[in-house]
C-alpha cells in the first residue's frame, strides 16, 4: 500500500483524499468551533481506522500508510482545507512513531495495534506549575523501586487528558544531573491507582486542559522509553515536528477570510485606512504561506528541521493573534459577545478565535522562549 501511494501522482492522491473527506466526514463538525471531546469524534475516528487512514505517516509494516513526506503534507493540507477536526491524537502523531523509532520490539507489539484501534487515547504529560516553557526544569520524579518507578509530581495543560486513557511522562530520574540530563520518557496508564485528573475550564466555557496529579503512581520499568536518563532528546524531537503544524497558514486563512467578511458586511473594505491594515495583514498572511511551504519543503526532501522552525511558529501565532484582534474591533461594541454577532447581512462568529488565538503563542512553547532559541541558536548571539 505504501508504494502505491508514494508512487500516485500528487495530484491524482490529492484529488482522492479530497474526495474520501468530501464524503465521509460529517458535515456538522467542519471547522468546529473548539476542540472537540473524544465522544464527539470517536466514529469518524473509527472510520478512518477502519479505512486505514488513520496512521498517513507510519510505515505500513506497522499499519501505517507509509506516506512520504510530500503525500503527507497534501493529506494534512487536505484535512485543513475540509475543516476536519483533530481527534485526540497523540498516539498517532506522538507516541506511534516515537515506539517505531525508539522502542523496544514489546513496546510496540503492544500499543501500536491499540493505539491504530483507537483502544488507548494518549495524553502528553509535559508541562508543570512553574516548568512549562522552560520544560527542562521539571520536577515530577521517578524513582526506581524493583521492577517500577513510583512517580509523584503534577502536569498541567494537559490537553484532553480526561479522556484519554494512557499518558506519556517526561519525569525525573536523576535530580544530581543537570537539567536538561536526568529525564526519561515513560508511558503510563491513566487507570494506575494514585492518577487524579481535573479538567480546566477556560474563558470558553470548554474543558480542552487539565490538570493530571501523580501520587505515588507504580510505573513498570519496561515502560521507559529508549535510555534511561535520555528523555530530553526525545523530547525535543517531538516538540520539533509539531512546530512546523503550529505554523501551518491555514488557521491565519481562515481568520482573514473571516476578518474580510465581517468587513464586507459592517462596509469597512470601502474605508481606505482600513483597507491598508487589511492589505498588510493579508500580506503578513501570504508571507506565512511563504515561510511554511519552505520548512514543508524541508520535509519533503526528509530533511530534519533545525531550531530555525521556531521562527514558523512565533510568525504563524502572532499573525493569528492580530487577525483575531482586529476581528474584535471591528465589532465594535458587540466585540464581546459570545456566540454569533447579528449584522444586516448575516452573522458574524467573532470571540471564538479570539479566545482559540489567547493560547497559541504560549502552547508549543511560548513565543518569548522560542525567540531565545533563535537568539541562542540561529543568529548565535550572546547570551
Amino acid at each position: 500500500m505504501a508504494k502505491e501511494w508514494n508512487t500516485m501522482d500528487t495530484d491524482a492522491f490529492r484529488a482522492e483524499v479530497r474526495a474520501f473527506f468530501q464524503q465521509h466526514y460529517p458535515e456538522h463538525l467542519r471547522y468546529p468551533k473548539r476542540r472537540l471531546r473524544w465522544n464527539e469524534i470517536r466514529e469518524w475516528t473509527l472510520k478512518l481506522a477502519a479505512h486505514g487512514w488513520l496512521a498517513p505517516s507510519w510505515p505500513a509494516r506497522h499499519g501505517g500508510m507509509g506516506l512520504a513526506p510530500n503525500k503527507l503534507i497534501v493529506f494534512i493540507e487536505e484535512q485543513e482545507r475540509h475543516g476536519v477536526a483533530r481527534a485526540p491524537d497523540m498516539g498517532i502523531t506522538m507516541v506511534g512513531p516515537l515506539l517505531i523509532q525508539h522502542g523496544t520490539d514489546a513496546q510496540r507489539a503492544h500499543y501500536l495495534p491499540r493505539i491504530l484501534s483507537c483502544q488507548d487515547i494518549w495524553c502528553q504529560g509535559y508541562s508543570e506549575p512553574n516548568s512549562g516553557s522552560d520544560l527542562a526544569s521539571l520536577r515530577t520524579e521517578a524513582v526506581a523501586d524493583g521492577d517500577d518507578f513510583i512517580v509523584n509530581g503534577q502536569k498541567i495543560w494537559t490537553t484532553l487528558a480526561q479522556d484519554a486513557t494512557h499518558i506519556f511522562l517526561l519525569v525525573r530520574t536523576d535530580k544530581a544531573a543537570k537539567k536538561q540530563e536526568g529525564i526519561s520518557f515513560l508511558l503510563a496508564d491513566m487507570k494506575s491507582p494514585g492518577v487524579t485528573v481535573r479538567p480546566i475550564r477556560n474563558i470558553a466555557g470548554a474543558e480542552d486542559f487539565c490538570e493530571v496529579f501523580l501520587d505515588n503512581v507504580r510505573v513498570p520499568r519496561a515502560n521507559i522509553v529508549g535510555e534511561l536518563n535520555k528523555g530530553w532528546t526525545i523530547a525535543k524531537a517531538l516538540l520539533g515536528f509539531e512546530r512546523i503544524f503550529l505554523g501551518s497558514p491555514k488557521q491565519s486563512q481562515y481568520a482573514l477570510s473571516r476578518v474580510e467578511e465581517a468587513a464586507a458586511r459592517l462596509g469597512l473594505l470601502e474605508d481606505p485606512v482600513f483597507a491598508d491594515r487589511y492589505t498588510q495583514l493579508a500580506l503578513d498572511v501570504a508571507d506565512l504561506g511563504t515561510l511554511y511551504a519552505r520548512f514543508v519543503e524541508q520535509v519533503k526532501r526528509g530533511e530534519a528541521l533545525g531550531p530555525e522552525v521556531s521562527m514558523l511558529k512565533v510568525f504563524a501565532t502572532e499573525t493569528y493573534s492580530r487577525l483575531a484582534n482586529v476581528l474584535v474591533e471591528i465589532a465594535g461594541a458587540s466585540g464581546a459577545t459570545a456566540g454569533d454577532v447579528e449584522t444586516d447581512d448575516g452573522a458574524i462568529d467573532v470571540l471564538t478565535t479570539f479566545y482559540n488565538a489567547r493560547p497559541a503563542t504560549i502552547y508549543g512553547g511560548s513565543n518569548e522562549i522560542q525567540r531565545n532559541i533563535l537568539a541562542s541558536t540561529v543568529l548565535q548571539l550572546p547570551s
